[in-house]
C-alpha cells in the first residue's frame, strides 16, 4: 500500500510540476515533417526520420510537442527500462523474472519519454554500463542504464545527427532496428528492450551522413523556413502569445490536442485491420526497382508509412493517394547520388511514380497539391 501511495503521489507531483510544452497543433506549416512524425508514432516500424533543413524551423520545438502530445504509457514501477505490465516483447529480464516467480507488480503511469542524445555522449552513457568492481567483489550484476534504456517506448532525439561519431550512429540504429540493447564488459552481458522511434535532424550545410546510415532511417524530411509574411507573422504571435501566458494558450489548443490524440491512439488500433491491394504493393515496388533503390528496405517502409497513413484518416484500405502523399520521404533519400548533390529533393521520385501510377504530365500539378496537404 505505501509503495503503491508513493507512487501516485510522485506522479501527481510530477503532473503539478509539468513542463509546459509548445502544443504541437498550434505549430504553423511544415505539414510533411509533422505527418512523417506522427505516422512513426502510429506505426514505429516504419524505423524513424531524418530531419533535414534550415536552422530555426521548428525542428526540436515539433518533436517536444510530439511526446507531450501522446497519451501516458502504463509501465511497471520502479522499472528503469519503462518495462510494460502485460506485454513480454516489452519487458526487461528482471521484471519477466519476477512473473515467472509469481510476484505481483506494480503499476504506474508516465508520459512517453523523449530523450535528447548530446553530441558529447560517450557509448557509455548512450547503452550503459557495468560495475566490473561490484560485479567480481560482490558477485552481482550491477547495471547502470543508459540513455538507450531511458528511451524504452519512446522518442530518441539526436539533434545536430551528421556530427555525431559513426560509431555511436551504429549503435543507435542496430538498437533502433532490433528494439534490443545489448551491453558486454568483461564476460558480463546484459541485454535490455530499447524499442524507441528514433529521430534525427541536421543542417545538410554542416554535413552529410553516410548514404549507408542515411538508409537506415526509414523516412526523410525536408524543412524549409517559412518565406510567406503571413505566416512568419503567424508564428512570431503564437510563440509570443505561448512564452507570455502559457496555460491560457494551452487552454485554447486543448480541445484541438484532445482530438489529434485521440486520432492517434485509435490509427494505432486500427492498424492490425488496414488492408493494401496486391496490385498497389506491385506498382510501389516497380517504383522502387526503376529508381534503382539498392535491397528491400523502401519497399518495406512505403508499405508501412502508407498503411498507417490509411490508419491515421480512419479508413481501413490504402490507396493510391496514401501511397503518393508518403513514398517521396520513403525514397529520397535511398537514391543514388553524385556526391556533389544535396540530398534529392523528392523530384525524381515523383517523376517515376507518375510513370508508374499512369499519370500524366498534366496530372503532376494535381499530385502536389496531395503532397501539399
Amino acid at each position: 500500500m505505501g509503495d503503491a501511495f508513493s507512487v501516485v503521489c510522485a506522479l501527481s507531483v510530477t503532473q503539478a510540476f509539468k513542463r509546459r510544452v509548445y502544443p504541437f497543433t498550434a505549430i504553423v506549416g511544415q505539414e510533411e515533417m509533422k505527418l512523417a512524425l506522427l505516422l512513426n508514432v502510429i506505426d514505429p516500424r516504419v524505423g524513424g526520420v531524418m530531419i533535414m533543413g534550415d536552422r530555426g524551423t521548428g525542428k526540436s520545438t515539433t518533436i517536444r510537442a510530439l511526446a507531450d502530445l501522446l497519451p501516458e504509457i502504463p509501465v511497471v514501477a520502479g522499472d528503469p527500462y519503462n518495462s510494460s505490465p502485460t506485454d513480454p516483447d516489452l519487458q526487461s529480464s528482471e521484471v519477466r523474472e519476477r512473473l515467472s516467480r509469481g510476484e505481483a507488480l506494480n503499476e504506474a503511469s508516465c508520459q512517453v519519454p523523449m530523450v535528447d542524445l548530446p553530441l558529447g555522449a560517450t557509448e557509455d552513457r548512450l547503452c550503459g554500463t557495468i560495475d566490473i568492481e561490484k560485479a567480481l567483489g560482490e558477485g552481482v550484476r550491477a547495471f547502470e542504464p543508459g540513455l538507450l534504456a531511458k528511451a524504452n517506448r519512446g522518442l530518441l532525439y539526436v539533434d545536430e545527427v551528421n556530427l555525431l561519431d559513426d560509431h555511436l550512429v551504429d549503435v543507435l540504429l542496430d538498437s533502433a532496428a532490433s528494439g534490443w540493447n545489448t551491453v558486454e564488459r568483461e564476460g558480463i552481458s546484459v541485454r535490455h528492450p530499447a524499442r524507441f522511434v528514433l529521430i534525427g535532424s541536421g543542417n545538410p550545410e554542416e554535413g552529410e551522413l553516410r548514404p549507408q546510415l542515411l538508409d537506415r532511417f526509414g523516412m526523410s524530411v525536408e524543412v524549409r523556413t517559412v518565406r510567406d509574411p503571413e505566416q512568419r507573422v503567424q508564428v512570431v504571435d503564437q510563440r509570443s502569445s505561448f512564452d507570455g501566458d502559457p496555460d491560457a494558450f494551452l487552454q485554447q489548443v486543448e480541445a484541438a490536442q484532445q482530438q489529434l490524440q485521440g486520432q492517434v491512439v485509435a490509427a494505432q488500433q486500427r492498424l492490425p485491420q488496414v488492408q493494401l491491394d496486391p496490385d498497389l504493393r506491385l506498382k510501389i515496388s516497380e517504383v522502387c526497382g526503376q529508381l534503382n533503390v539498392d535491397g528491400l528496405r523502401g519497399d518495406i517502409v512505403t508499405n508501412r508509412a502508407a498503411r498507417a497513413l490509411a490508419a491515421f484518416e480512419q479508413r481501413l484500405e490504402v490507396t493510391d493517394e496514401d501511397v503518393a502523399r508518403v513514398v517521396a520521404c520513403c525514397l529520397r533519400h535511398r537514391l543514388r547520388k553524385d556526391p556533389l548533390e544535396a540530398v534529392d529533393s523528392g523530384d525524381r521520385v515523383i517523376k517515376v511514380f507518375c510513370q508508374v501510377f499512369g499519370l500524366n504530365p498534366a496530372d503532376r500539378d494535381a499530385f502536389q497539391l496531395v503532397l501539399s496537404r
